[in-house]
């Protein structure tokens, strides 16, 4: 499917925000959740600079279904280490553990659904925690209202990693097509998102 000018530009405002988020919008955090972060929104940075100059059949490399896990499980571990504190070391060997485990069951063939469920799992935790802990938090009062759209940014990022990543594993919850005319919106209002939930929350 070829790239429109659309896309183009919704993508380069996509890595504006990202690069602004790295540079200005996670100051005064302790190193790990900066760290995270910083994963996290330079992922997002690289990949719509890599989709704009490469066109969508950058997806189709068999690296998209590990990239798109680093997101949601940076996210979720700066987010954790920011407001969790006793969860900070379960919640780290979790990140570990399910990362390693997305490389090996996407490095070896398998013909089992291993490598669906260990993705599915991953997501699910990491983009469970994404869009929950934000709302309950600021549902708390311990954190400012607009704080929970960094928990609605978490639901579409969780949305859009699954997308992709059930795609690469052959079993589309939708169509290539359609995937692709979404996914250039979908990171966008992801990322504005997070950068208004951090910034404003």
């Amino acid at each position: 499917m070829k790239m429109t000018s659309l896309d183009r530009t919704l993508l380069l405002l996509t890595g504006f925000l990202a690069a602004y988020q790295i540079a200005i919008g996670i100051d005064q955090m302790d190193s790990v959740s900066i760290t995270a972060y910083t994963i996290a929104f330079g992922v997002i940075l690289v990949a719509g600079l890599l989709l704009i100059i490469l066109g969508f059949e950058v997806l189709d490399a068999p690296i998209v279904v590990i990239i798109s896990t680093i997101i949601p499980l940076a996210l979720s571990l700066g987010l954790v280490w920011q407001h969790l504190a006793s969860y900070r070391t379960v919640y780290l060997i979790f990140t570990i553990v399910s990362f390693l485990a997305v490389i090996l069951t996407r490095s070896i063939v398998m013909q089992n659904k291993l490598p669906v469920i260990v993705i599915a799992i991953t997501h699910g935790i990491a983009g469970m925690t994404i869009f929950l802990l934000p709302i309950i938090l600021s549902a708390q009062g311990q954190v400012m209202p607009l704080f929970s759209l960094v928990g609605v940014g978490g639901a579409l990022i969780g949305l859009a990693g699954l997308l992709l990543s059930f795609l690469k594993t052959g079993k589309p919850i939708l169509s290539r097509d359609t995937i692709m005319r979404l996914f250039p919106m979908l990171l966008l209002l992801t990322t504005a998102l997070f950068v208004a939930g951090f910034k404003f929350g």
